[in-house]
């Protein structure tokens, strides 16, 4: 079990077709709205700005080029509200060159008020955080460079400061470790956020691909009803054929060339009649499986005749009373329980060598179920990052490492806990339900 990823099977193919749908194309795409909204506020602030500075404090700018700089940046806005709905999406290109142009207007505007001395300097991390949040690490860490680059060009050729007396100048090792300050900053905001935004997008990717593997288990539960309820309205159209056959079977020599075909006809037509009668007696027990309670041994008994099996790998499940008086808990069959249950064993009898043990431990205040294997056991450098989704050992069985974050989640649903361990020859996962919270959990319909 020295591993994490789950086995190649229907959960893990259905996160991975997820998978597929959300990073297809390899770019995040950003709304316009959302951007020129940023935009507009940055464009008054620095009219705003820029008036104030001049009218106000009375440091003499140089208006025309500074107004006009904003100008564009308005106008720019302006074409693109115009000409785009609300709710387009930028592609990562675009958003990108939207961001550069932002950093290339800012230090325009930085280069004629005096550069690296001016205190608004600090703002050229903004575009780089807007990236880092919504775009792709490459675009972030080209904007990165660009915000660099432009910190060195105005460190190496600065301008006045305006100031009371007609200008300011800092000295060069102040400005020195004002450009180093920039670009320490701009390289830790713009990491830091990026991976907060990306860890938060894997996390939501992970959660949207454990309610669909839930709600296909749904659907499959709905399909066997669908298919019951199909075998009920066959029923008296093959009744009536069944007849028809037994009648013509009397009716036909026993020497007819039909006669062979004919006994062929009522034999399968008795066959389908079987069937049919074993679907309905599905569709009964589906109607009644949200009130259905059954015992935890008989619930893992079932999931694990559904597991695949590994020719040689042999499966044994023990029951085990801490305290005399400890029942066995009575469990609604819910989908999401049979679904997680169904991951962590598959993923057991995948790594093991030889056995898998599953025991249900009963106490009184606890129910415990362990399941465990004599493979090789988790990583060490695994072991404490199990649960965390996109985890995975195996990259060439094509999984996204869904499988535990899957099952760790739904059984979360349940109130249970899960603990991964090693032990000396193999690995242990430990699940632990609180024995009111299991007997008293009301089934979901």
């Amino acid at each position: 079990m020295g591993r994490v990823g789950p086995p190649p099977g229907a959960a893990d193919g259905l996160a991975r077709r997820l998978g597929q749908l959300l990073t297809g194309s390899g770019e995040r795409r950003v709304r316009l709205r959302t951007l020129t909204v940023i935009r507009w506020i940055a464009i008054i602030g620095q009219a705003f700005t820029i008036a104030l500075v001049h009218f106000s404090l009375e440091f003499r700018l140089p208006l025309g080029p500074l107004f006009a700089a904003v100008g564009l940046s308005a106008l720019i806005n302006l074409v693109l509200s115009a000409g785009f709905s609300a709710t387009t999406r930028l592609t990562e290109r675009s958003a990108a060159l939207l961001l550069g142009y932002d950093i290339l207007q800012l230090a325009f505007l930085l280069g004629l008020t005096g550069g690296l001395q001016n205190p608004f300097s600090i703002l050229l991390i903004v575009p780089v955080t807007l990236s880092a949040t919504t775009l792709s690490l490459r675009t972030t860490v080209v904007l990165c460079l660009a915000v660099i680059a432009a910190a060195t060009a105005l460190g190496l050729f600065p301008s006045d400061l305006p100031w009371y007396q007609g200008s300011f100048h800092l000295p060069p090792l102040y400005l020195g470790a004002v450009w180093l300050a920039l670009v320490l900053g701009t390289a830790l905001v713009a990491g830091y956020a990026w991976r907060i935004a990306d860890e938060a997008r894997r996390l939501s990717d992970a959660l949207a691909a454990t309610q669909m593997a839930l709600a296909r288990e749904q659907q499959l539960s709905a399909l066997g009803g669908l298919a019951a309820a199909a075998a009920h309205e066959l029923g008296s159209p093959l009744a009536t054929i069944a007849v028809t056959a037994r009648e013509l079977a009397r009716s036909v020599p026993p020497d007819s060339p039909l006669a062979e075909d004919i006994a062929e006809l009522v034999g399968e037509s008795q066959r389908c009649r079987g069937i049919l009668r074993s679907l309905s007696q599905q569709r009964a027990s589906e109607e009644h499986a949200p009130f259905t309670r059954v015992p935890l041994s008989t619930l893992i008994e079932t999931v694990a005749d559904s597991c695949r099996r590994r020719p040689g790998i042999g499966l044994d499940i023990r029951l085990e009373r801490v305290s005399a008086s400890a029942g066995e808990p009575q469990l609604v069959p819910t989908p999401e329980l049979r679904h997680a249950l169904v991951n962590l064993i598959d993923n057991a009898l995948q790594f093991a060598a030889r056995r898998v043990q599953i025991t249900i431990v009963l106490g009184a205040e606890r129910v415990e179920l362990r399941i465990e294997d004599d493979g090789p056991g988790f990583s060490a450098e695994v072991l404490e990052l199990l649960g965390e989704p996109y985890l995975s050992t195996r990259h060439e069985a094509g999984g996204l490492g869904l499988g535990v974050f899957i099952a760790q989640t739904l059984l979360a649903r349940t109130g249970a806990t899960l603990q991964f361990g090693n032990r000396a020859a193999g690995a242990r996962v430990t699940i632990t339900w609180s024995r009111a919270m299991l007997e008293g959990r009301a089934p979901e319909i």
